[in-house]
This record gives C-alpha cells, sequence and structure tokens, in this order.
C-alpha cells in the first residue's frame, strides 16, 4: 500500500490510499495519522470525543475519507493525494489562540541539506519563510 505524510500537530508518515482526489485511510490507522481515533461515540482523542453525525459520511469503501474525517473534527485541510501529502489546520479554538498569542506553532522543517530545524532556534529572531507549491 503506498504512504502519505500527513502534516498535522506532527508529520506523520501512514499508509494511505490516494482515489480520486482523496487520501483514504484505514480506520485502524487513524490514530497513526492524526492522532484521534474513530469509536462508536466519535472521532476520540484522549479524554475528547467528536460526535459524528452521519458516520457513512467519512467512509469510501472500507477506509475514512482524510478530508471528511478533517471537516468534522473542525480542521480546514489541503491534500494533495496523487503527491501523497495532506496538511491539517489547527481547530478554531488553536487557530483564535495563535491569532491572540501572536506566536506561531511549534513546527519544524529540513533545509536544502536536509538538516531539521526548528522554529524554536531562532525565537526572537527575524526571519523570512518562503513556501512555494508547484500547483
Amino acid at each position: 500500500m503506498p504512504s502519505a505524510t500527513i502534516i498535522s500537530d506532527v508529520v506523520r508518515t501512514v499508509e494511505a490510499t490516494p482515489a480520486e482526489g482523496r487520501l483514504l485511510i484505514a480506520p485502524e490507522r487513524l490514530d497513526d495519522a492524526i492522532g484521534w481515533e474513530l469509536k462508536p461515540q466519535g472521532l476520540c482523542r484522549e479524554d475528547t470525543c467528536v460526535p459524528v453525525r452521519d458516520r457513512a459520511a467519512l467512509f469510501q469503501g472500507d477506509d475514512l475519507d482524510l478530508s471528511a474525517v478533517a471537516a468534522v473534527l473542525g480542521r480546514p485541510s489541503v491534500i494533495d493525494a496523487e503527491g501523497g501529502i495532506a496538511a491539517l489546520a489547527m481547530d478554531a479554538d488553536g487557530r483564535r489562540q495563535a491569532l491572540d498569542s501572536l506566536r506561531a506553532p511549534s513546527f519544524g522543517l529540513d533545509d536544502l541539506d536536509g538538516n531539521p530545524h526548528r522554529l524554536e532556534q531562532w525565537r526572537g529572531q527575524k526571519k523570512l519563510l518562503v513556501a512555494f507549491a508547484s500547483w
């Protein structure tokens, strides 16, 4: 099975299947992908559960549609299924807190030489982050 990189609270690589512009994940792999599990009471993470009104809408066949799961969690998402990558934003409360605090959330990226760097390395210094997408 092909794999995909999921950028959420952390960056994870999991087994996922691209299908018609969507990334499909086996239900038992959801926790590995985004840290949430599908349980009878809804989508759950630790002691928090988000009720799922239409459980069938989360599925494409036997697998979960990552964009449908993100929508139920209130997390905007961008998915490049053929490229095997997806990014899920913070939930509304997390985005509001980040805006109020004027602090960027923690993240890490590799430089052009493959060396890992974390945002905290430059706290108090000005840096310009250039992002590029081919689409």
